[in-house]
């Protein structure tokens, strides 16, 4: 065990809530052990006047961690998993996950403002389903942390946004007054594969790897691994909408995706043993591509 970690994070106000869960967890299974916390900029933080989409798509949020990572100036990063891409670098892996809070998505609004033309959110899969939930609405990109997004919906740039719920209640945004909420089931919105999930990424072998493997979350684990292993197949990241979330129980699993295809959103719910998962993905996936990539 290290007597001492330094831990990664993204400085913005959503990054260090959730590294402080992670340290607290820590904390409380190796009282003893000294934790640094290192604030690094992506480029995903730097370039706010462009689509991710246009530069490294997820990626641009992982890089200069995982490179901090790899030379050993940090231990371990603290990542919201749905922006982690299907490939981590050489010789790094997700060590752990805490467990998943609310997966869902919610359109904000601001109270008392009648009509909803004019959407927020950068998200592919986002638009292609909220085009069928709120006919006629337009969508329009966004960036910025979740204050800001906030501050330009409360000027009127923006009629509303879709943000994730797991982040408005970590920043305890869930419930403030002159704005409205409303939660789209998992039905409606298929959330992004890892929404709602902190991962914690390490070096492969490496001690804190160990220490970070005895406070996860069991079934947050398996569940980002199995959407990540659907992500995969399709060959997914900023670039295609895709949606996908998976629900492991006792004695079932129950996954969800949704992918746009040509134009058409195409969305499957299915559900099989609990020892299934992936077979089951892996059918899921075959129904709406008609092949797969090598399986898992």
């Amino acid at each position: 065990m290290k007597e001492k970690i330094k831990l990664g994070t993204r400085g913005s106000s959503l990054a260090l809530a959730q590294a402080d869960q992670v340290i607290a967890a820590l904390h409380k299974r190796f009282p003893d052990v000294e934790i640094e916390t290192v604030v690094l900029r992506t480029q995903g933080d730097k370039i706010l006047d462009r689509p991710l989409l246009d530069f490294g798509g997820k990626g641009a949020f992982i890089t200069e961690f995982e490179e901090a990572i790899s030379e050993g100036r940090i231990d371990l990063a603290v990542h919201s998993a749905k922006d982690m891409p299907a490939e981590l670098g050489d010789g790094l892996v997700i060590a752990g996950a805490l467990p998943r809070a609310d997966a869902r998505d919610v359109l904000v609004t601001r109270k008392g403002v009648d009509g909803l033309r004019i959407v927020g959110t950068g998200s592919l899969r986002r638009q292609c389903q909220l085009s069928s939930l709120c006919p006629g609405v337009i969508c329009k990109g966004i960036r910025g942390n979740v204050p800001t997004r906030l501050m330009k919906l409360r000027s009127g740039e923006y009629g509303g946004l879709v943000l994730a719920a797991a982040g408005l209640k970590r920043l305890g945004l869930l419930h403030e007054e002159d704005l409205e909420y409303r939660f789209f089931s998992l039905d409606e919105m298929v959330p992004a594969g890892g929404q709602g999930i902190i991962a914690v990424e390490s070096r492969k072998g490496d001690g804190t790897t160990d220490m970070i493997a005895e406070i996860s979350d069991s079934r947050a684990y398996a569940e980002l691994a199995l959407e990540r292993n659907i992500l995969e197949i399709f060959n997914a990241g900023c670039h295609e909408a895709v949606g996908v979330i998976s629900e492991c129980r006792r004695d079932s699993v129950c996954i969800r995706i949704v992918r746009e295809v040509d134009g058409q959103v195409l969305k499957l719910n299915r559900s099989a043993g609990a020892m299934e998962g992936r077979r089951l993905a892996e059918e899921m996936a075959h129904s709406m591509t008609g092949f797969t990539r090598g399986g898992f």
